[in-house]
Parts: structure tokens; sequence; C-alpha cells
């Protein structure tokens, strides 16, 4: 039983947080925009594979814009008294190297220099093995689908753990078109438009730390939780796991930024922190630069998850198709579609698809199409046609 002092101290602390929950104003604050926009470095220098770092710049928060990317700028991976890798521009702002196999005994840094003349770099840090995936499981529960990953490192090195995911589905338009307006006439339709692909990156960040265990294990770390309504269940679903062995520093970073942009809510929320990355403007120490530049090895694995191996009484999915409607007849009537020609020139705009033939009861004579609109039935409007090389 609670002493009488313990309990009047949690009575006023209940009627603290009554108070505080009744006084919660609407809060519109005002934000002071800044001249400067700061440069923004996203990667990691892969010691075994193809390093991509992108370039960009902060915007104000009150900009509609999205961070522009940061072009022509030079920029290559050093090694501490040693030699250097040099990254070519692919995409705007998209650098990468070549194959690399670098010396684990060494240091690495990544060194940018801008078109501007301005110079950036990170600091040397050493290279991180990264251990393999163990293995990725999934889990059906009542409120969707939960999957885990686990890992350990034998060695007790690795301690510091950060994933990220690419997410890959298929699905399929409302309805099917078989057919498809060309050269001024209905034909068959040569390309599948029915049955696509999407992929989706993470935005998540997904960190791990078992220095306070005994042994350097993860052990069904929840990575994803998708509803079952998601559209992503609707046929089959995969995930592609990649997995980074972080430094202390590099954790605390993502710690960090977790926290400044995950949990910040309400008034039990922690307040955020200032972040403070790897990355320095070589002409001036005070300059911000958002970022952190680790080295280490990348592990991946991949599972995939069928309708079918889910439970039949999740029901249906949200597709977004939803709202489709029953498909249109555009049929010869003798009025807006006197003759097949006009019915056929109703589908000159993609806007509307033919979707079947339609005949005249009892004979064989063709007077119109089923249709509906592009958004329905081509799936490429949301996805690709093209099946993935890894898909199964």
């Amino acid at each position: 039983m609670l002493s009488r002092k313990r309990l009047w101290v949690a009575l006023y602390a209940l009627t603290f947080i009554l108070l505080l929950n009744s006084c919660v104003d609407p809060f519109d604050p005002q934000v002071k925009n800044t001249p400067e926009s700061f440069l923004v470095v996203d990667g990691f220098i892969n010691s075994q594979g193809i390093t991509t770092i992108k370039l960009s710049r902060t915007v104000n928060l009150s900009a509609d814009s999205i961070a522009p990317p940061e072009t022509q700028a030079t920029v290559y991976i050093e090694a501490e008294a040693g030699s250097s890798y040099n990254l070519a521009e692919q995409d705007a702002g998209t650098y990468t190297s070549g194959s690399l196999s670098l010396d684990l005994a060494k240091k690495y840094r990544l060194h940018i220099q801008l078109i501007s003349g301005k110079e950036y770099i990170s600091d040397y840090t050493s290279i991180k093995i990264t251990p393999p995936i163990d293995n990725i499981n999934w889990e059906a529960k009542n409120n969707g689908l939960q999957i885990y990953v686990n890992s350990h490192d034998a060695t007790n090195s690795t301690q510091y753990y950060r994933w990220q995911y690419e997410e890959t589905w298929e699905f399929n338009a409302a309805f099917y078109s078989g057919l498809e307006y060309s050269n001024n006439t209905i034909i068959s339709r040569t390309e599948d438009i029915y049955l696509c692909w999407k992929t989706e990156l993470s935005s998540a960040i997904r960190i791990a730390s078992t220095v306070r265990l005994n042994q350097d294990v993860v052990s069904n770390y929840p990575l994803v939780n998708l509803p079952t309504t998601s559209a992503k269940l609707a046929r089959r679903y995969s995930i592609l796991v990649k997995q980074y062995a972080l430094s202390p520093e590099e954790h605390l970073y993502y710690e960090t930024l977790q926290k400044n942009t995950e949990n910040i809510g309400s008034l039990f929320d922690p307040l955020p922190t200032q972040l403070t990355g790897n990355i320095h403007a070589v002409a001036n120490a005070s300059e911000p630069v958002i970022g952190f530049v680790g080295a280490y090895s990348e592990t991946q694995k991949r599972i995939f998850v069928g309708r079918e191996e889910l439970p039949k009484d999740w029901g249906r999915t949200i597709t977004g198709y939803e709202s489709c409607p029953v498909p249109d007849s555009i049929v010869i009537d003798g009025l807006q579609y006197r003759n097949l020609k006009e019915v056929e020139d109703y589908f000159r705009s993609t806007l509307y698809l033919p979707l079947s033939p339609i005949y005249s009861k009892g004979m064989p004579v063709l007077i119109g199409y089923t249709a509906s609109s592009a958004s329905c039935a081509d799936c490429r409007l949301r996805g690709t046609n093209v099946k993935p090389d890894f898909w199964e």
C-alpha cells in the first residue's frame, strides 16, 4: 500500500498532469527563415562494394520546395596517408564509386569540394565489419503483419546496428484491358498493364544496441508493421533488409536524429537536441553540416510473403481502386456514336481505355467496347509493369 507521503506526491503529480492537459492551446510559432542553406551529406563509405553519397541543401521550414541537390561537386574517399577513390556524379546530387575493397587496417574519410570551391571533410574512421543477417521472420497478428530481423556477432565487436529496407509488392489494376487504341483503330493489347510492381525505400530510423546485453545478439527486432488492410499485402510482398555495423558515435547520431524527428509531438516527449555529425567545413569549423559518414560493409537478406500465407479473416485490403466505377459500355447507339469508327475515336484520348469488345446479342457483330479510366485500368500509373529480376 502507498504511504501517505507517496499518495500526496502521486495526487499532486496527477493534478499537475490534468492541468497541463486542460491548458494546451493550439500554437503556431513564427519560424525564423534564414537566407543560408547548409550542406546535407547522406551515405556511408562501403568498404566492400559501391559507395553512394547524396548531397543536397537544407530549405526553410516554410518553403514548399524539396531539398535542392548539390551538383557538380568533386567527391572522393581518401585513406589516412594513402590512396584516394573518386566518386562520379550519376543523377543530380548523387555520387557513386566503383566497387571497392578497402584495407581494414586503414582509416578513411570523405572529401567534398563544391563547385563554389568550398571544401568539406569527414573525420577519419576505422572500418567496421558488418555481420550477416541471421534471418528475417514475420508474424501475423491481429493488427497486421509484423516483420522482425535477427542478427548476432560471435566476436562481440558489432554492438551497434542499423537497418534500412526496401519494400516491393505486386498489385493489379481494378480492371483488365486487353485492347488499346493505336493508329486510329482498336487492336489487341500486347503489353500487360494489369499486373505491376512498386518499390518503396524506407525513411524510418531503425537502430539497436547490444552493449548492455551479455551477448552481441539482436533477437526479433521489430522492423516493419503492416496493417491488415495494407495494399502491399494484396497479392505478394517482399522486403530487402540491409544491415550496417555502426560506431558508438554514429549510433548516437542516429539515436539523436530519431528523437528529434520521430518522438516529438506531446508535452512528455523529449525536447529536440543539437545534432552533431562528423563532417566539417575546412575553412569554417563552426559552419553547420548535416550528416554522418561512417565506414563499414553492408549485408542483405530478402524474404517474400504471399497473400495465401496470411489469415483468411483479415478481409480485403485497401488498394486505392475502391472508387473505380463499373466499366462503361461505349456502343453504337445511332446518336452520339453512329458507327464503329466513332466508337473507336472515343478512345483517342488516353484518359479512357478500351477493356473488351461488345457484340450484338445473338450475332457476332462488334458494336462497341467496355471502357474504364486509365487510372483504374493502367497499373503503370502507380508502379511499373517490368517484373523485378529478383521476383519469385
